[in-house]
């Protein structure tokens, strides 16, 4: 036998009426405070979460008390009031209470037409949403008597003439419809909770048609795109609920427009009110808001009012002007705007309106839009960039080498890979668009083919749009909109960044995302990964050069004609960052990468260093490792081949030297990647040291530098305490360190990940939101034991988590001095910052 549920009385809705967001939802409570604010509201009735639960499982409230509350043979519309409006909900649906009893009577007061029009619209909505019969056959028919003789025809009754009758199937209707699974699954999609509840409102009819002037529109204050005030919206004379935004025919403007007739011309005194209740709504209710309006003979009726559905950019455009008006505070502001929501700004992205011709899907890896035709190789996208002509690198995965092809497409769409995949953190860094993890695509190189999921082919030159921010590729080109990094976007990281209590730097290899972490205020560079800048066509010879060396003389000799350029590299970076902290990672990757693979490949370089192929197969061979994450890189290269960090630290100090002498001093931070013991760190730290003090004497000048350690192992986390007496610092490196905590790879667990999150084997993809109970584990062990044995030790995590607000709550808990992500990460990591420190203070202030 089921339960009953007990059901709330009704609540009308008055000033004083005990009305709340949690239990009768956003709509129902937004009435309330228009209401308080004496605008024109027709009555109205509140049903609470509780009542329609009861509803839905055949326990109806007082209908008639409900009816009685209402004026004699008034018409009546019932709205869905949800706790968040973008969860969604049934349709309204309107003239509830319309007989033929009824419409006799409106068709004396009012006319016949207008009393068909009620009825035809009533009829319809109700076959359709209440008795879930065809819509076709309802849309369809113009004549009131034929809707009533389709209804009969397909229920074997006529349409039912008792008001009590009609109300209680409607709240019966909308109540199953919030709980069938669809709708469940379409909230939860947009973030509502299982059991979120739904009210729902009953409200007096205002007719909005009838002899007098009468219509019905809805108006708002701001562009919804930018957040600029503009008044925008519909008006429709002899129309109700939203059809002004629905049929353009007859529709006039609000404000004076050279296009048509406007209500401001036709109803000044109307349009003059209206204006006035967006003022209030402004500054009363603290936001902007969307009013729905009737006008019935004359008189304006508000039916509803609710926060206008806007863009990113423009919602940031909003919270700031409404600070900067006094409506609200600076910190509040802050607040309003979730950090990940600056991505929009950051980047261009496909229009809100622009037309969606989905090819693919994939991992949204790297935010923004971009439009090009297709190249399937880096030396493609350098001609296609030379020619002045965008496009679209597409891999199956891209390699080290690809980072020049990377550099030079404007977006990149991989088969393989996830958020932590060398597409991904490359493209992050770059600010290009990027969606890795393709599915269902077949890529034939030799061809230059692409065939889709759905059997269409793509060839070489063929435009598409790649969506970086949702994760998909779309036929053609489509129109985007430009970014917006200034005005309101600067205000609001400004006041960020007077709040915010944990140092966020940039992660950035080239001059390029130097510029752009000074461009967004990154407080030094935390992360450069020196790999990147041998991938350069003339120095990656020069590279191979030294791979095939077989003395270390003779290394070194190749690297005398690496150092000037390292140098180079160095002045250059910290001429941007102008005194800030930059902190270096010495070679990390193993020495494979810098080699090619394939036959014209091999073929070319034997050529070049004048070998014999065999030769060069041969060396190649010998360097490929079955495990290259785990075998010959970070500081085992420099152990092992000590000859290439001597040269990289040579060319960091005589940089800094060059720095004191430009007027922008540096202390340079030096890191030592993947390191798992003590005796590592003592080993390289001895050479650096000695290069530094060779340096000093060749220069006379004094300069100080900092080593630390990248801390990317279980190991070194573990034993920080020891790794901590030879190191000024540890910088966590989560991208590692999640793939060894896992036993995972980052570039092939995307095959399986989504079927891992979906069946609840892991909460969230760990290489994109930090394993806080984890690896977070580590984090925190490396940090308590590093600070045991070091107390001033520096401590900050450099993985691409560190641009994720999650993983930045986590590191402020713990004591980390800073975090350092991508350049393009840097806003979203400033603004999360500052909102977690508001938070704690205004938790404080409550205790």
């Amino acid at each position: 036998m089921q339960k009953l549920i007990e059901i709330e009385p009704f609540t009308e809705i008055t000033p004083t009426a005990p009305i709340s967001r949690e239990m009768h939802g956003g709509r129902a409570k937004c009435l309330q405070r228009l209401i308080r604010l004496d605008m024109p509201v027709p009555k109205t009735v509140a049903l609470s979460f509780a009542t329609i639960r009861a509803i839905a499982t055949g326990q109806l409230p007082d209908i008639k008390g409900i009816l009685d509350l209402f004026d004699d043979n008034a018409l009546l519309s019932v709205r869905p009031s949800s706790l968040v409006s973008d969860w969604g909900g049934p349709g309204a649906i309107l003239n509830i209470g319309m007989t033929t009893r009824r419409h006799a009577e409106i068709s004396n007061l009012l006319g016949p037409d207008a009393a068909d029009a009620l009825y035809r619209r009533f009829v319809t909505s109700y076959a359709v949403d209440v008795s879930r019969l065809d819509p076709e056959l309802f849309h369809a028919e113009d004549s009131l008597r034929d809707l009533q003789d389709a209804y009969m025809a397909e229920t074997d009754e006529p349409f039912p003439e008792d008001p009590e009758r009609q109300l209680a199937e409607v709240l019966r209707s909308m109540s199953k419809a919030w709980e069938s699974t669809t709708a469940r699954l379409l909230r939860q999609a947009k973030g509502a909770p299982a059991d979120a509840g739904l009210g729902l409102v009953v409200q007096q009819m205002a007719l909005g048609v009838g002899p007098a002037e009468s219509g019905s529109g809805v108006i708002q204050f701001v562009d919804p795109n930018t957040g600029t005030l503009q008044i925008k919206g519909r008006y429709l004379s002899q129309s109700q609920g939203r059809d002004a935004l629905q049929r353009a025919e007859g529709a006039l403007f609000l404000t004076k427009d050279p296009r048509g007739p406007s209500l401001e011309e036709r109803e000044p005194a109307i349009f003059a009110e209206l204006c006035a209740h967006g003022e209030t709504c402004r500054t009363r209710l603290r936001e902007e808001m969307s009013i729905e309006f009737t006008v019935q003979a004359g008189a304006l009726r508000v039916l509803d009012a609710v926060r206008v559905q806007r863009t990113s950019r423009a919602d940031v455009a909003i919270a700031v002007a409404l600070a900067e008006d006094q409506i609200i505070s600076k910190d509040e502001a802050v607040m309003r705007i979730e950090p990940t929501a600056l991505n929009e700004l950051l980047h261009r992205q496909v229009h809100p309106d622009a037309r969606r011709d989905v090819l693919m899907r994939g991992i949204a890896a790297s935010p923004g839009a971009a439009t090009g035709r297709i190249v399937f190789s880096s030396r493609a996208a350098q001609q296609s960039a030379a020619r002045e002509e965008p496009c679209i690198l597409v891999r199956r995965e891209t390699l080290p080498e690809d980072v020049r092809g990377m550099h030079a497409a404007s977006g990149v769409l991989t088969m393989r890979g996830g958020m932590t995949s060398h597409a991904a953190v490359i493209a992050r860094g770059l600010g290009v668009p990027c969606v890795v993890g393709a599915i269902g695509i077949k890529l034939d190189r030799r061809e230059k083919t692409l065939t889709t999921e759905d059997g269409r082919t793509l060839r070489e030159g063929d435009m598409i749009t790649l969506d970086g921010s949702r994760g998909e590729a779309l036929a053609g080109e489509v129109e985007l909109y430009e970014p917006a990094i200034n005005g309101a976007f600067q205000t609001l990281l400004g006041w960020a960044d007077t709040v915010r209590d944990i140092g966020i730097r940039a992660n950035a290899d080239t001059p390029a995302e130097a510029r752009t972490a000074q461009m967004f205020n990154a407080g030094g560079i935390g992360l450069c990964r020196t790999e990147h800048m041998f991938f350069d066509e003339e120095r990656l010879i020069v590279m191979r050069e030294m791979i095939f060396a077989d003395k270390a003389e003779d290394r070194s000799a190749v690297l005398d004609r690496l150092l000037p350029m390292q140098r180079a590299d160095f002045i250059t970076l910290f001429d941007i960052m102008r005194g800030q902290p930059v902190c270096i990672r010495l070679l990390d990757p193993p020495l494979h990468e810098f080699l090619p693979t394939g036959r014209e490949a091999l073929r070319e370089l034997a050529e070049a260093l004048d070998l014999p192929i065999a030769t060069v197969t041969s060396r190649v061979e010998a360097l490929a490792e079955f495990n290259p994450m785990l075998g010959m890189r970070g500081v085992r290269l420099g152990i092992s081949i000590p000859e290439i960090y001597e040269m990289q630290a040579r060319a960091i100090f005589e940089a800094t030297v060059e720095s004191h002498r430009s007027g922008a001093p540096t202390a340079p931070e030096i890191m030592i990647p993947l390191v798992s013991v003590k005796r590592e760190v003592e080993m390289v730290k001895t050479r650096i040291d000695a290069v530094a003090a060779a340096v000093r004497t060749e220069t006379g000048a004094d300069f100080d530098y900092k080593v630390g350690v990248m801390v990317e192992t279980p190991r070194a986390a573990l034993r920080a305490d020891d790794i901590a007496s030879q190191s000024a610092f540890l910088s966590f490196g989560t991208n590692d360190l999640t793939q060894m905590a896992y036993g995972l790879s980052r570039d092939d667990a995307s095959r399986f990940m989504n079927a891992y999150v979906n069946q609840g084997v892991f909460s969230e993809d760990p290489f994109h939101r930090l394993d806080i109970v984890g690896v977070g584990e580590l984090l925190k062990i490396g940090a308590e034991r590093g600070r045991t044995s070091r107390p001033d030790i520096v401590l900050s995590i450099c993985g691409e988590h560190a641009g994720d607000p999650d993983s930045i709550a986590f590191c402020r808990a713990v004591g980390f001095d800073y975090v350092s992500c991508s350049p393009y990460r840097v806003p979203v990591a400033r603004l999360a910052a500052a909102r977690l420190a508001i938070a704690d203070r205004t938790n404080d202030a409550l205790v």
